[in-house]
């Protein structure tokens, strides 16, 4: 995915917490802040039901569910603002959901631990051939897609002088043991001896009587 068509409000929707009590509707049936506006980044908070009413009446508003303490939000609300073909989709309740953040996990164990498909972000198995578990493995595979070859090569070439200033590039020459141990001692290390076994002779039989 391109740079420029990352949204601004992923990190935003990311990083915030849902499902607190309404500050300022605490007495309210429907005040839990289950809901994000993708149109206000400030403040990136949650809000609810009645918050939704009185100031984000005519802006884009998605909805944040649990499943089993995590959030998740359903593919119908994301599939046209954000491109989720590369996350891992589950059905909950009828309805096809995808996980906002990473999943807490037990690497050796569990059903799935021989999967042929996982999570390039967090090595998750998965059910389906998909890249990641969730959006916020998503966001960082978007990161590390954005690194162009351009800055690799600049890093590498970074590198490369830098060795060199050092001493410590592979094309500077190098002095062998040998030429280090005649500035020392002026003279060659002595030669190391092979040690040979002698062979035994020729067993002499004793005479006949």
């Amino acid at each position: 995915m391109k740079r420029e068509t990352l949204p601004s409000w992923l990190s935003l929707l990311l990083t915030t917490q849902f499902f607190l009590p309404c500050k300022n509707h605490p007495l309210s049936s429907r005040s839990e802040c289950n809901l994000f506006c993708i149109e206000c980044e400030a403040p990136p908070d949650a809000f609810c039901y009645h918050c939704h009413l009185d100031h984000h009446s005519n802006h884009h508003v998605i909805q944040i569910r649990r499943s089993s303490y995590h959030d998740v939000i359903k593919v119908s609300e994301l599939e046209n603002i954000f491109d989720i073909s590369d996350v891992q989709t589950y059905v909950i309740n009828s309805a096809k959901v995808v996980f906002l953040n990473e999943r807490p996990q037990m690497r050796t164990c569990g059903p799935l631990s021989s999967s042929s498909y996982n999570c390039e972000t967090c090595g998750r198995a998965l059910l389906n051939e998909f890249r990641f578990c969730s959006l916020g493995c998503n966001l960082t595979g978007i990161e590390k897609d954005m690194k162009t070859p351009s800055d690799v090569a600049n890093g590498s070439e970074y590198k490369r002088i830098e060795d060199v200033a050092s001493g410590n590039s592979s094309d500077s020459n190098t002095r062998s043991e040998k030429e280090i141990y005649n500035e020392n001692n002026e003279e060659e290390p002595p030669a190391k001896r092979v040690a040979r076994h002698r062979r035994k002779g020729i067993p002499q039989r004793a005479p006949f009587f």
